[in-house]
């Protein structure tokens, strides 16, 4: 089951593309945090919803929010795939232990072995205040993003 609105965010402690470690309650009180789960640097829908975020940063990166793009694969695998989209956000691996923080979350596909395409906007208290789970193949809406921060 995924993380629900209302619930506290699981914290966790992840390793981005530049193997800068990153916990989650590092941001309490802070910012509010747009946590994004992918499955694969490199693949089509991925990169596009990436590239989307990076097209409109301001919106997701800024004095009072940060994104966090989390997938299964490895940081040296993140690290060259940020350098070519030119994304300027973190970019979390939850490679090993493999998922754990994708399962933390309820969005770990255990067949495929990957997260499937989850979003939490996480409150400065650390409570989730809006989700949206899709499957793999499914690209999710930023303007539904937008609206859910502007709500905050």
């Amino acid at each position: 089951m995924a993380i629900e609105v209302g619930d506290k965010a699981p914290d966790f402690v992840l390793k981005d593309n530049h193997g800068a470690t990153v916990r989650l309650s590092d941001f309490r009180g802070e910012k509010a945090v747009v946590l994004l789960f992918y499955p694969f640097a490199f693949t089509g829908v991925c990169t596009g919803e990436l590239c989307e975020l990076r097209d409109q940063l301001p919106r997701f990166q800024n004095d009072d929010v940060q994104l966090l793009a989390v997938s299964n694969d490895s940081v040296p695998t993140l690290r060259v795939f940020g350098e070519q989209e030119q994304l300027e956000y973190p970019l979390l691996s939850d490679f090993w232990p493999h998922g754990e923080t994708s399962r933390a979350y309820g969005v770990f596909d255990e067949e495929k072995g990957c997260a499937v395409r989850g979003t939490f906007i996480i409150d400065k208290d650390g409570v989730v205040r809006w989700t949206v789970v899709n499957g793999l193949p499914d690209a999710r809406d930023l303007n539904e993003y937008i609206k859910a921060l502007d709500s905050l």
